[in-house]
């Protein structure tokens, strides 16, 4: 079942094949971020709420609106940035290259703690199960708190630090050219990065201690962030596969899509039309968050596209500095639209490499270019690289000279097309929200069982 289907879907029981009998669980999945950091959690909370499960999505206030129209539960939970879609400042310093992982943790989530944690306890009242983001600190201290189970979620493969896969670590990304040496070079490496960053959680334990858990030697940043009982890679099998220095409690369930806005409708009919009237275009996005620091990147690609004698189609978000005086011919500017339903009708996809969106290129089955901005932005552009569907640039190489030559090599190479093709079908096939929802199920039974059946 996929998100798009599970959107009005009736809601069901549950027959639980361990017990035999319905039950019905009340499930909170907290999460921090952009549209690409809630839109997973809609996919799962449809899917459970079709299952017949109460579904809660604890987040920022911001967010209340979206959440309650799809029917599901909401809970708000600090920190609540509503005005960081209209400070240019901030989006520059949250998509550092350099320092941008640094300051949404130092600065924007761990001055939030006590909140945090005051209103994650009062989401999680009644509760059957918990689900953490790797930004909701809070979500397995609230749970060890109440002695609540808890699932732990990745939405993308940087986020297990594997000594094995080692990922692209975005202020140091030369070091990526010493995987050859594996885990020997890797494990004290990748030690030695938590140990210089090992200041950055001291209020996340002086807050344990405050409120009375134990002392702990785990990171909440790192192994911290990984639950004992379950915890879900929601990407897909193609970007990375199991390590040996995964948590054991791992299931990779493939990428839970939703990508609906607040209207729940599909592509705009301005867009529909121009897809009509032609051969497929290019599409140029900066998905939710890098659009909001967007610099030349629509003037650029505008230019790339007259210069390729390509239609084109610039996604540029609600920032006004994105809009174009006047737009070459065969490009068409929108707001926004579904990926589900225009990246199948691209010619290739150029973005930022967000996972979200980098998810949804790979079900398209289309190739692409990647112009990473920040966080995991570098390492997934480097494994779709690997994958032989995309190519990547820099942000300081995207130039109308270096996007063309880019994208016509891109595009002149079949065996871009042909395995973007593949993988694209391998990805359709997955149903990374029904795993989901079978995982959390499958959690939520055991941990309401008597204590003498799950012995």
């Amino acid at each position: 079942m996929s998100a798009d289907q599970i959107v009005g879907s009736p809601d069901r029981p549950v027959q639980l094949p361990t017990t035999g009998i319905h039950q019905r669980f009340r499930i909170v999945l907290t999460t921090f971020g952009s549209l690409g950091d809630l839109h997973p959690y809609i996919g799962v909370g449809l899917g459970l709420k079709a299952r017949g499960h109460d579904a809660v999505i604890a987040s920022s206030e911001t967010y209340r609106d979206r959440i309650t129209a799809l029917g599901l539960g909401f809970a708000s939970v600090r920190p609540d940035f509503v005005n960081w879609k209209a400070d240019p400042e901030l989006m520059k310093k949250v998509m550092s290259l350099r320092g941008g992982s640094e300051y949404v943790v130092r600065q924007l989530f761990l001055p939030m703690l006590h909140e945090s944690y005051a209103d994650t306890l009062a989401a999680a009242q009644n509760a059957d199960l918990l689900v953490s983001h790797p930004l909701t600190f809070c979500t397995p201290l609230v749970a060890e708190t109440l002695r609540l189970p808890w699932a732990s979620t990745l939405l993308a493969p940087l986020s297990f630090f594997s000594a094995y896969d080692p990922p692209v670590l975005p202020p140091a990304q030369w070091l990526a050219k010493t995987r050859r040496f594996g885990p020997r070079l890797w494990r004290p490496l990748l030690k030695f990065m938590k140990w210089t960053i090992r200041s950055w959680s001291r209020p996340y334990h002086l807050l344990r201690s405050e409120i009375g858990l134990p002392p702990t030697n785990l990171d909440p940043m790192f192994e911290g962030q990984h639950s004992p009982h379950l915890v879900l890679a929601m990407f897909s099998k193609l970007l990375a596969s199991p390590q040996p220095d995964w948590p054991p409690a791992t299931k990779v369930s493939g990428f839970p899509f939703y990508d609906r806005d607040e209207t729940q409708r599909g592509l705009p009919p301005e867009l529909a039309r121009f897809l009509d009237s032609g051969e497929p275009p290019i599409v140029f996005t900066l998905g939710s968050s890098a659009v909001l620091d967007a610099g030349s990147f629509f003037e650029v690609s505008a230019q790339v596209a007259t210069h390729l004698r390509r239609r084109a189609v610039l996604l540029i978000g609600q920032d006004e500095r994105n809009r174009l005086a006047k737009l070459p011919e065969g490009v068409i500017a929108c707001e926004y639209a579904p990926f589900s339903e225009l990246f199948p009708r691209a010619a290739a996809i150029v973005h930022q490499g967000g996972v979200g969106t980098t998810g949804q290129a790979m079900r398209a089955g289309r190739p692409m270019l990647v112009m990473p901005y920040a966080h995991d932005q570098p390492d997934n552009a480097d494994r779709v690289v690997k994958l032989g569907i995309a190519r990547t640039i820099s942000r300081y190489r995207y130039t109308p000279e270096c996007v063309a030559t880019e994208i016509a090599q891109l595009l002149s190479d079949p065996r871009y097309a042909r395995r973007a093709a593949e993988v694209g079908e391998c990805v359709r096939n997955e149903d990374g929200v029904g795993a989901a929802c079978d995982a959390l199920e499958r959690l939520a039974a055991r941990a309401t069982q008597p204590a003498k059946e799950m012995i």
